[in-house]
């Protein structure tokens, strides 16, 4: 039924209803049902009740109201129109008939009132209800944002037969919206009442609908969703909303990204392009998870040719077909080799002219390179010093190295080699003609070996979640932002610089857990066990992304910041990184305190 006709047809309903209120309630104080014993001032009286309370319905918006999901609360409506039309009539009875008429006339008229309008629309609710018995088994959902974005859920969960949910009502701060009516539902108070709204209306689901959010208020509504049982839902982008793209069918789980607590990093695709269009540029690592983003990215800016070296066949093949299938016509060459492999490393920049190099490949994993000391020192140090050289000898234009907040006061193997892997990029920035940069950022969420993943799959086998300390604190940003970092800092570079991204504050790794096994349907130390396993070895409770002698400077770029460079003294280097090298060859040296004095020995104050 129209939406126009539909409410002139209840209006008129209500008309009826109210006309046969009033003749019953007559009928019965003069037990009898003739017309002619009615009164001029009783016709009067009637007629102006029927107004009355047509005029509050209207108030009220009852008739804007789809009553099969309203249920009590359109009920109220009722009560509070009637009443209100009683008691003014009464006054204007005492007013301009001087009490002619008997209050039990008027007691009557209130209550039949209320039976017969409240009656027909329990009755229309269990028609509605029996006529679309799936209703019953959607679950009860509270919109978050009485917006535009919220009105358009509200209409395509009420008008899809296939939608999963059902609205109770809205959830909004504009304090000019509360106690109001948003496409004919209720918003029943601000974020802060979100838990006593759930638990009162036995809400399941709660649906954030304010696409156009930062990433704070994001975080701060999830924070709040987190203290009931409820699962969150939320809307598709700003985009798809302006486009007419939206759909009930895309409103998605929340995300562990919107959690960060900071919108994400822009990159500027025009700044990007002045230096990777028409070039031949390299991605080495291009079968992890950073490395395969760079190279998607790159790709989307119209490269030459895009070089994908790794030494895993199957993830770089995996590479290859994603560009293949979704960017065609861009140039790509897979190259199975190890960057330990000198000779097939000059090979590949003799053949391929290289103007761009990303040096994505390295050992990450912290507790695994604690017991392969040696693979983590040939492969992050040695050969980053191979890749790196290279370029410097074959005059790559640009040279972006990735680094870690853990080569930051390293402890462990791994951020001990990726610091060396620092000093060597500063080493040779300061001589070369290639722009040489570093990127150092924090954890990459949902990368290959992360905590996202691990944490996911113990909820999917029931739990327990394993977690090394409540109090460990970690640094986070997505796949994507990361692989925006570094392809910013390949234009912002004039050589030598490390670049850090503005990451907001460290998230506990114990909360991180608790939102995904809440995401997931379940609640923490309920349904899935949280345990604490004791921190590995190499582990730090938190992680730092400047040294104490490195200053945090401003870039171009308003979420980037550039780590002052602190003097190395590169002959001394040198010699140490030889002497390294040979005592590789004797596997039972005591490699951890070896790098640990190298990066004491030639680092001092900032300059």
């Amino acid at each position: 039924m129209k939406y126009v006709l539909r409410i002139i047809l209840l209006f008129f309903v209500d008309i009826a209803l109210l006309i046969i209120s009033g003749y019953s309630s007559f009928a019965i104080i003069n037990n009898s049902i003739q017309i002619k014993h009615l009164t001029p001032g009783i016709i009067t009286s009637t007629i102006l009740f029927i107004i009355f309370s047509s005029l509050f319905l209207k108030i009220f918006k009852s008739y804007q109201t789809l009553w099969r999901y309203s249920e009590l609360y359109e009920i109220i409506k009722v009560f509070k129109s009637i009443t209100l039309s009683s008691i003014l009539n009464i006054i204007i009875q005492i007013m301009f008939f001087n009490g002619s008429i008997p209050i039990s006339l008027y007691f009557l008229l209130w209550m039949t009132s209320i039976i017969f309008l409240s009656g027909f629309r329990i009755g229309w609710m269990i028609v509605k209800k029996l006529n679309k018995p799936s209703m019953s088994l959607r679950k009860r959902a509270l919109i978050i944002g009485a917006g535009e974005a919220g009105s358009m859920v509200v209409k395509q969960l009420i008008q899809s037969n296939e939608a999963e949910f059902y609205p109770i009502g809205f959830v909004d701060d504009d304090h000019k919206k509360q106690k109001l009516e948003v496409s004919g539902f209720p918003v029943l108070g601000r974020r802060t009442d979100i838990p006593n709204i759930v638990k009162k209306y036995d809400i399941s689901t709660i649906i954030v609908a304010i696409p156009s959010a930062p990433k704070s208020q994001i975080k701060e509504i999830v924070h709040i969703c987190k203290q009931t049982k409820a699962h969150i839902q939320i809307l598709p982008r700003l985009q798809d909303l302006i486009h007419g793209r939206i759909s009930v069918k895309e409103i998605r789980g929340v995300d562990v990204k919107d959690l960060l607590g900071r919108d994400m990093v822009k990159h500027r695709i025009d700044q990007l392009n002045n230096y990777l269009q028409d070039r031949v540029v390299l991605v080495t690592g291009a079968g992890g998870s950073i490395g395969s983003e760079l190279a998607y990215q790159v790709a989307q800016c119209d490269p030459k040719m895009v070089l994908l070296l790794g030494h895993g066949e199957n993830s770089i093949q995996k590479t290859e077909t994603k560009l293949n299938e979704s960017m065609p016509r861009v140039t790509t060459v897979s190259l199975i080799v190890d960057i330990q492999d000198q000779m097939l490393i000059d090979d590949v920049f003799n053949r391929f002219r290289p103007e761009v190099v990303f040096h994505a490949a390295a050992h990450k994993h912290v507790p695994l390179m604690e017991k392969n000391e040696v693979a983590a020192i040939k492969n992050n140090v040695f050969g980053t010093k191979i890749v790196a050289e290279a370029a410097d000898r074959y005059e790559v234009k640009r040279f972006v190295f990735i680094s870690t907040d853990k080569a930051v006061n390293p402890v462990n193997i791994m951020g001990m080699t990726k610091r060396l892997g620092e000093l060597l990029i500063q080493q040779l920035a300061a001589k070369s003609s290639t722009k040489f940069s570093i990127v150092r950022f924090g954890n990459v969420l949902e990368s290959r070996g992360s905590v996202v993943p691990i944490f996911k799959r113990q909820i999917a086998m029931g739990g327990p979640v394993t977690v090394t300390h409540p109090d460990m604190v970690r640094y986070f940003m997505t796949i994507p932002e990361a692989v925006q970092l570094v392809l910013e800092a390949g234009s912002l570079s004039s050589g030598g610089e490390i670049f850090v991204l503005n990451m907001g504050e460290p998230v506990k790794i114990v909360d991180l857990a608790k939102t995904l096994i809440r995401l997931s349907g379940y609640e923490p130390d309920y349904d899935i066990k949280i345990e604490y396993t004791g921190i590995r070895p190499g582990e730090k409770l938190s992680e730092s992304l400047f040294y104490n002698d490195e200053r945090s400077i401003p870039s171009k770029h308003p979420d980037i910041s550039i780590a002052s460079t602190m003097s190395i003294n590169y002959t001394q280097f040198q010699r140490e990184l030889k002497k390294l090298e040979v005592s590789l060859k004797n596997s039972s040296d005591d490699f951890r305190n070896t790098l640990l004095r190298i990066i004491q020995n030639v680092s001092s104050t900032r300059v």
